[in-house]
């Protein structure tokens, strides 16, 4: 097919809003919850003349945190700039940002190249969904933004949305931000080009890409459209586009800018900073203040519990769980206890929260979780009554051996007592005995299940498979 002979080449670029008490450049509040539009504002964010900004100390420490987990170069001077353009979200008239000397240069993350990590102030929100008008909400003009830029090496779909992913469990763990994307706080722009040489094609920037399954589809028709363009000899054109959800595809938006046309210049009204003046910019204070990563958290799991990488992600990326599951598997000294409890977690206590408006994990206690687990791990209960079990202790608390008593879900493994029930059921069932004695193992199960079945689940199933098989011998 001709698709295989062009190679994709993408860049990242990630906007992400920073969790701070206020605006980057003013005293006004940071609340990404705020729901009254315009109440957030200051003469300095809003620009009335004589007003002058000041640097937020805490934005540029958390943009340089980031640089020290992404193993970034973090500049020693570094000084804001002046972007220049008219839209009504901007009410300078231009944007503080960055140009010639990001905080930080270099670094990599999920085996993708950093071109730099920079910081600007975040433009108002507009909607165009009034009748006849467009609106504009300035509360979020001036919030502390972080952008983060790739160099152009992800080369799919999958790649990008892989990373961005693991950009915001960064962000998250380090708490410099919420980067919740439905609200906006993380933004991914994608430069994408197509060529069937050595030779970078035209870039083409998609951009406010939402949700990282939008990512991924934005991606993936933006590459398809261009090499079906080329293949029908039209030229690609360096432009803007943005992606309609409605009809899952791209559309123009504007011919893209170039860096000339924002006549970037010093900002005169904020000082140079030199970094390594200001004592708790410093590497080794910055690093006390950077616990245990995502991929070192990521190993260490691995490396202690060796439990399935699906059931890993989740502990990664949803601390509730993965404290929970951590502070069960320290009780529990046998790994194949520890890989149980992590499947009874990630299967049947994420359903019961799920069909459920209790909070957290209800009424289990770590403790009372561990012995049910050891129980089932015993051959003291079923599988089938561990989840009743459960279901009782997340609703209303309580021991595990004490509701096992109460509800007769003990496990019998009285083998005088089962076999009395095998007998039974050999007898009931003669076609599916014969059945098994043909050859036909499926027979078996059938049998065990009647045995389970005729028992309330209470019966040993290991024992009951012993039993048949000892009994049906010819």
């Amino acid at each position: 097919m001709f698709m295989e002979k062009y190679k994709a080449t993408i860049g990242l670029e990630i906007h992400a809003e920073l969790k701070t008490n206020t605006k980057m450049f003013c005293d006004s509040k940071n609340d990404p919850d705020e729901t009254k539009p315009n109440v957030n504002i200051c003469p300095v964010c809003m620009s009335h003349p004589g007003t002058l900004p000041a640097i937020n100390k805490q934005a540029v420490k958390s943009v340089l945190k980031v640089g020290m987990a992404l193993n970034g170069n973090l500049a020693d001077f570094t000084e804001f700039d002046r972007k220049n353009y008219f839209y009504p979200d901007i009410p300078k008239g231009y944007q503080i940002s960055q140009y010639k000397y990001p905080l930080v240069s270099g670094g990599e993350l999920n085996g993708v190249k950093i071109t730099r990590v920079h910081l600007e102030e975040d433009t108002a929100r507009s909607s165009h969904d009034t009748a006849g008008h467009s609106l504009v909400d300035y509360n979020r003009a001036g919030i502390p933004l972080m952008e983060l830029v790739t160099e152009p090496v992800v080369e799919n779909a999958q790649q990008a949305r892989d990373f961005a992913k693991e950009l915001q469990l960064l962000l998250r763990y380090l708490g410099v931000a919420e980067a919740n994307m439905e609200k906006g706080e993380m933004r991914i722009e994608a430069n994408i080009s197509v060529s069937d040489t050595e030779k970078f094609g035209t870039k083409v920037e998609v951009k406010n890409l939402n949700s990282f399954k939008v990512v991924e589809k934005a991606i993936e028709y933006e590459i398809k459209r261009q090499i079906e363009a080329i293949e029908n000899g039209e030229k690609i054109i360096q432009e803007t586009r943005g992606w309609d959800e409605n009809g899952q595809k791209t559309f123009s938006q504007r011919m893209k800018e170039g860096s000339a046309d924002y006549r970037y210049f010093p900002d005169p009204d904020l000082p140079k900073l030199k970094i390594s003046e200001i004592p708790e910019f410093s590497k080794e204070n910055l690093k006390k203040e950077i616990l245990e990563l995502p991929w070192e958290k990521r190993k260490r799991f691995f490396d202690n519990y060796g439990i399935k990488s699906e059931d890993l992600e989740m502990y990664i990326s949803d601390d509730t769980y993965g404290k929970f599951f951590e502070n069960s598997a320290n009780e529990l000294s046998d790994k194949e206890l520890v890989k149980l409890a992590s499947n009874y977690i990630t299967s049947d206590i994420v359903g019961l929260k799920k069909d459920s408006t209790i909070i957290g994990f209800g009424k289990i206690e770590i403790n009372n979780f561990v012995e049910l687990i050891k129980m089932v791990g015993g051959g003291e209960i079923s599988s089938r009554g561990t989840k009743d079990i459960l279901k009782i202790m997340f609703v209303d608390g309580g021991s595990p051996k004490k509701i096992a008593e109460e509800k007769d879900l003990l496990q019998k493994s009285n083998e005088g007592e089962l076999e009395a029930v095998v007998l039974r059921i050999i007898e009931g069932n003669k076609t599916v005995v014969e059945e098994y004695r043909a050859g036909k193992e499926s027979a078996l199960q059938f049998l065990i299940g009647q045995g389970m079945r005729e028992t309330k689940g209470s019966a040993n199933p290991k024992i009951l498979a012993d039993l048949f098989k000892k009994n049906l011998k010819i």
